[in-house]
């Protein structure tokens, strides 16, 4: 029973995550700080930053990588304490 329900939630969140990728044809799937930053410089064109930063990724794929790297060691301390206290109960 566990392990077919499992399939089953697999599957969905498979479906929900591909759905809207074939869904929304020609879809920009920017991210925030770039839509943050085109509304700053639309309502102030002279507007200067606070800083800038120590370093720049050199190409959008480095900083995608960087970014899927945070998300995945973030996921892992996670599910390791998670894991943990699940296994201390036991």
């Amino acid at each position: 029973m566990n392990k077919t329900k499992n399939i089953i939630l697999a599957i969905l969140v498979i479906l929900i995550t591909a759905i809207p990728l074939f869904i929304v044809q020609n879809g920009e799937f920017t991210g925030a700080d770039g839509k943050a930053e085109e509304l700053i410089t639309t309502i102030s064109s002279n507007y200067k930053p606070w800083f800038k930063p120590l370093w720049e990724p050199p190409s959008g794929e480095v900083e995608s990588l960087l970014f899927t790297l945070q998300a995945a060691i973030g996921a892992s301390f996670i599910g390791y304490f998670i894991g943990l206290a699940h296994g201390r109960k036991k």
